[in-house]
């Protein structure tokens, strides 16, 4: 039994797991490292998109925006889509559509149909990691291992690690095209392995009948209230701000009265009331992956506007930020098993306080193994965070809405990173400068520091087998 207070009794936590295939998670982790390679990977073509179809920098932030507006809402549906339909028919389809746009896309003839090509890109991975932690939990039993979450986090963090390299590569032989093109190996690989390697369970909601039964009235009305909210906070300053959030009541209401009623509701309002737990966990995932994404996307526009680099050197510099993720994974996988998420969330809270305060030493001409030092330590707490809140989310979700809760929780990542992208359409609209980069480091350091009073002062919630 898990209590409204997000412990959950010894008995559940401690029963045995059956062994999660490595196949079935190398194809997983396969489909899961496109959404984050595709995240880094843009970071450091920003300026060329800037430059190619002559936009300002505020504005090429869309292929930002973009992806997280429509993955904020895609990620939850793709969810529900494989409670109902099966996880595997679902994550073999989302992976099949992203080879054919990645293909496609290069061919964008303006800004606009590029962004358009880049939402349908995030729509399609978005049914990655929903399906792939609902056949990981079918295939373990009742529970997500904390050992299975760790191998998807270490792949999530390399391919993040490794993407403004690959892109500032990917920028210098191909251009900004090649950031797309890459995936075409990489879907195609995920549907051959796909096919001879997943497994094929029943869908995990078996109350409901197939498609038949999605709430699509509660889809649309959920995307209603979402979507405008996330285009406020990119509109902040003009009148279309105002249309935008006078129309977030009117839809959050009949959202409510809607999904209050139905009976198989896509928006759970009636599981979240049963368990705050999860609300809290929700929120704090989008604090930590706005303070993340907020100098993971500036620093590069940074050090190409204002230290002067190009789009590989700035990939290079910005390298040991996602790298050191790959490192400390490890560690905080064993923490979490041993003690729960409560520490690690105070480690991460406390290392990326300490990083977003270090960045107000940077400036133009800082020495480069300052600014090395001052990644590292804010890669700490990338791994420990995430690990940390998934593993207080399964630890509290009930078996059957894995691939729900799962969606919900991406989606709150996609609020954090339009946040963090709004800001920074806004602090470096005109171009990047350093007093720019120092507003933005202070008002993370505010929140880091509430993150981590947040992080220290919660009961621990209990951990997820290893």
């Amino acid at each position: 039994m898990i209590g409204l207070d997000g412990e959950a009794e010894l008995s559940t936590v401690r029963r045995p797991l059956r062994p999660v295939d490595w196949r079935m998670l190398l194809v997983i982790a396969l489909g899961t490292i496109l959404n984050p390679l595709n995240s880094s990977m843009v970071a450091v073509a920003l300026v060329a998109i800037h430059t190619d179809f002559r936009i300002d920098i505020g504005t090429s932030t869309w292929m930002v925006s973009a992806f997280y507006l429509t993955g904020a809402v895609g990620q939850p549906l793709m969810g529900r889509l494989a409670d109902l339909l099966g996880a595997r028919r679902v994550f073999l389809t989302g992976v099949s559509v992203a080879a054919v746009v990645c293909a496609l896309a290069p061919l964008s003839p303006t800004f606009g149909w590029l962004v358009a090509a880049r939402a349908l890109q995030a729509l399609a991975t978005s049914t990655a990691f929903p399906s792939g932690l609902g056949l990981i939990r079918a295939a373990s039993g009742r529970r997500v291992p904390a050992s299975s979450l760790a191998v998807l986090t270490v792949a999530a963090s390399t391919s993040a690690a490794l993407g403004p390299t690959i892109g500032g590569l990917l920028l210098a032989v191909a251009g900004w095209q090649g950031i797309f093109l890459v995936n075409v190996p990489i879907t195609l690989a995920a549907i051959g392995l796909g096919l001879r390697w997943l497994p094929a369970p029943p869908p995990a909601d078996t109350t409901a009948a197939g498609l038949s039964s999605l709430d699509l009235p509660g889809v649309i009305l959920f995307a209603a209230t979402l979507t405008p909210i996330l285009g406020t906070l990119l509109s902040v300053g003009s009148a279309r701000a105002w249309l935008l959030i006078a129309v977030v009541p009117v839809a959050a209401a009949l959202l409510a009265a809607r999904e209050l009623r139905h009976p198989a509701p896509f928006f759970d309002l009636r599981l979240l009331g049963r368990n705050p737990a999860m609300i809290g966990v929700f929120v704090q995932f989008a604090a930590v992956t706005f303070v993340f994404y907020s100098f993971f996307f500036g620093l590069p526009i940074w050090l190409e506007q204002v230290g002067g680099y190009d789009a590989r050197a700035a990939g290079l510099l910005v390298l040991p930020l996602t790298g050191m993720a790959v490192v400390v994974t490890p560690i905080a996988s064993r923490l979490i098993g041993r003690v729960g998420p409560r520490a690690p969330l105070v480690v991460g809270s406390a290392f990326m306080l300490a990083g977003t305060l270090l960045l107000l030493t940077l400036g133009r001409g800082a020495p480069v193994p300052l600014f090395l030092a001052v990644m590292f330590v804010l890669g700490v707490p990338n791994a420990f965070n995430n690990l940390g809140l998934q593993a207080a989310l399964y630890a509290v979700t009930p078996p059957e809405r894995i691939s729900w809760a799962a969606g919900q929780f991406q989606t709150f990542r996609y609020v954090g990173a339009t946040v963090a992208a709004a800001v920074l359409g806004s602090v470096f609209k005109t171009g990047a400068t350093t007093g720019g980069l120092h507003g933005i480091a202070t008002l993370l350091a505010v929140v880091s520091a509430a993150l981590l009073i947040v992080s220290a002062t919660t009961r621990s919630r209990s951990a997820l087998s290893t």
